[in-house]
C-alpha cells in the first residue's frame, strides 16, 4: 500500500444496508477489494463473511476464514457501517435491547478492530466509523442508539491516540439524514415526515468515504460531518 492512500483490501460491516451497499459499489469502482462482514452478505457481488454482529464473541471464528486463506493479513482498511436503531423510552427498553444495540453498534466494531490490528499496523491502514448525525445528543425514546453512538465516538478517539504510533488513521463520519429504508422507518415511528429527495443520497456519502480513504500521505480527515446541500 502507498502510505496515505489505501488501495487494497477493505472490510465493510453493514454492507447490505442502504449506506453499506452504496459503499461497497463505490469501493469496488475505485479499485478496492472488498470483504463484507455481517448477515445476508451472500447476495453481494463481493467476498462475504457471514457473522452475527449482535454476538461479537463469535467474530473471531467468523473472520478466521480470512486468516486461513491469508486474506486477513492484507487488510488495509475497516469501515464500520453496521448499526441498529431501536426506538424505545428508557422505561420500556430492557437489558436485551441495550445489549443488542451496544453489541452491534459498538462492541462488534471494537472486536473487528482488535482482530485486524496486526494487518492494519503493517499497512499503516485506516479505520472509519460511520456515526450518527452531527451533534446528536439527548433524544427522547432513542437513548440506546444515541448512547451507542457516543460510545462509538469514544472508541474512535481512544483508538486514534493508541495507534498513532503505528501510523493507523482513524476517522469518524457523522452523516446527517441519509436516504435509506432505515431512516424512513425511524422517521415514521417518530411521526416525522420522510422525503428522500431532501436527504443525503447513499451514493454521495459513499463517495465521501472513499475520498477519506484516498487522503494524501501528510494529512487526513479525523472527523467528517456531512450535511445535505442547501436548497
Amino acid at each position: 500500500m502507498e502510505e496515505g492512500n489505501v488501495m487494497g483490501h477493505v472490510l465493510v460491516t453493514g454492507a447490505t444496508g442502504g449506506i453499506g451497499t452504496a459503499l461497497v459499489g463505490a469501493l469496488v469502482q475505485a479499485g478496492h477489494r472488498v470483504t463484507a462482514v455481517g448477515r445476508d452478505v451472500g447476495r453481494l457481488d463481493v467476498r462475504g463473511i457471514e457473522a452475527d454482529l449482535a454476538h461479537p464473541e463469535t467474530l473471531a471464528a467468523a473472520v478466521g476464514a480470512l486468516e486461513e486463506t491469508g486474506e486477513l493479513a492484507d487488510v488495509q482498511a475497516l469501515v464500520h457501517c453496521a448499526g441498529i436503531s431501536p426506538i424505545e423510552a428508557v422505561a420500556e427498553a430492557g437489558p436485551e435491547s441495550w445489549r443488542r444495540t451496544m453489541a452491534v453498534n459498538v462492541a462488534s466494531a471494537a472486536e473487528l478492530v482488535r482482530l485486524t490490528l496486526p494487518a492494519l499496523r503493517r499497512s499503516r491502514g485506516h479505520v472509519i466509523f460511520v456515526n450518527a448525525s452531527p451533534g446528536m445528543t439527548g433524544v427522547p425514546r432513542w437513548s440506546a442508539f444515541v448512547g451507542s453512538k457516543a460510545a462509538l465516538r469514544e472508541l474512535a478517539d481512544s483508538l486514534r491516540e493508541e495507534e498513532a504510533g503505528h501510523g493507523i488513521r482513524v476517522t469518524t463520519v457523522y452523516p446527517a439524514a441519509t436516504a435509506t429504508d432505515l431512516l424512513g422507518e425511524v422517521r415514521r415511528t417518530f411521526g416525522r415526515p420522510y422525503d428522500p429527495a431532501t436527504c443525503i443520497q447513499p451514493e454521495t456519502l459513499a463517495a465521501m468515504i472513499v475520498w477519506v480513504l484516498s487522503a494524501p500521505a501528510d494529512a487526513y480527515a479525523c472527523e467528517l460531518s456531512v450535511l445535505p446541500a442547501p436548497r
